[in-house]
């Protein structure tokens, strides 16, 4: 696995996935110094956290920042897939756990017991765009639609030659190369998503569910956002859906959407202005988002294939120590963690977000 930014992580294998751990003040990023740091430094160390590989590079960030404003301070954090993450959250084996879904219904109802009869919240901490990539050798720029893309991975386009998809190349040179979906394999909140969004942008080719498991039926599946990343990478006409930063990683191509207004490439600019967009599902300091509208959207110069990726926390339950550890880490990632983001294939929190994410840090008890 690569991680292209120098960052001062001890990683090992753990049960269940990879284990992120930033300890010390040794953190090779620019650190401010706790004086200028939005951290309290308060709190037990190390807090623990267990979820989400989509925010795996952004964690790696936050951790070792805080580190560095907070010497002696550490923060454990656990790479399994954000519906491990909730499980283990709701279990209470974690502090908090790393979701690129809302926690809801059964699970936030037993959340709520774990957090001794408090609700938990989801507080957003970071965009991923979603890079439909692929590999096909001679093809560097190519367009979809959802709906081309649903009946990709439903099987019903199987050859890179289709012709709904030469309609969508006029021009380009289109091999007969067989095409392999890959997918996530294990509990997913990017997969989530990104069936989400095929359900809302392109309903008439897609009526399967969606949750974090994959429903798609076709193809071959990889765990984590790097396993699928590394496996389209390594085979020829494969096509998958996974976070910019990990398709950069392994030099995928990402295709250029036509979500209905044109054709859009991924960038940072083009979703930001999706971004830009997003509302709140309710009132009060849990703070999921209403996707459905953002998947929908039509908008010019737009690209709303993004996922906002949760911490999810207890709102009151937690001891005084362990409240104080994650209200100190938290604040720490939602404002100077959010640097370096943009490099490792993020969207930094809109500054309309961070302010009303702060007031529920703040609230956490």
């Amino acid at each position: 696995m690569k991680l292209e930014r120098s960052i001062a992580l001890m990683g090992v294998l753990a049960v269940g996935g990879l284990t992120l751990a930033a300890c010390g003040s040794d953190a090779n990023v620019e650190a401010t110094g706790s004086g200028d740091s939005a951290a309290t430094c308060e709190g037990k160390s190390p807090i623990t956290g267990e979820g989400s590989s989509a925010q795996q590079n952004a964690m790696s960030n936050f951790t070792s920042v805080y580190s560095g404003v907070c010497s002696g301070k550490a923060v454990e954090y656990t790479v399994s897939g954000s519906g491990n993450g909730r499980t283990q959250f709701v279990a209470g084996l974690v502090d908090f756990a790393g979701s690129d879904s809302s926690i809801k219904e059964e699970q936030a109802d037993a959340a709520a017991t774990r957090c001794a009869g408090n609700p938990a919240w989801n507080l957003p901490l970071v965009f991923g765009p979603v890079a439909v990539a692929y590999t096909l050798d001679g093809v560097d720029d190519l367009v979809l639609t959802p709906d081309v893309i649903a009946q990709i991975f439903t099987g019903k386009i199987t050859t890179w030659n289709d012709p709904a998809i030469a309609a969508l190349n006029e021009g380009t040179s289109l091999p007969t190369t067989a095409i392999t979906p890959i997918y996530r394999s294990d509990s997913s909140g990017t997969s989530d998503n990104f069936q989400r969004f095929l359900s809302d942008a392109a309903p008439q080719s897609w009526t399967l569910d969606h949750s974090s498991d994959w429903a798609g039926g076709v193809g071959e599946g990889a765990n984590g956002s790097s396993g699928v990343a590394q496996a389209a990478a390594a085979t020829p006409g494969a096509i998958t859906y996974v976070e910019k930063g990990f398709a950069d990683q392994e030099n995928l191509t990402a295709a250029q959407i036509d979500f209905g207004a044109g054709a859009v490439e991924l960038t940072t600019e083009t979703a930001a202005k999706a971004i830009d967009t997003v509302t709140f599902s309710g009132d009060g300091n849990d703070l999921a988002l209403d996707t459905d509208a953002l998947f929908a959207s039509k908008e010019a110069d737009s690209y709303p294939l993004v996922l906002s990726t949760y911490e999810i926390v207890c709102s009151k339950g937690y001891d005084a120590e362990t409240a104080a550890g994650v209200k100190s880490f938290l604040l720490s990632a939602a404002n100077e963690g959010q640097e370096g983001l943009e490099a490792a294939g993020y969207v930094p929190l809109p500054d309309s977000f961070k302010e009303r994410l702060v007031t529920a840090i703040n609230a956490i008890s």
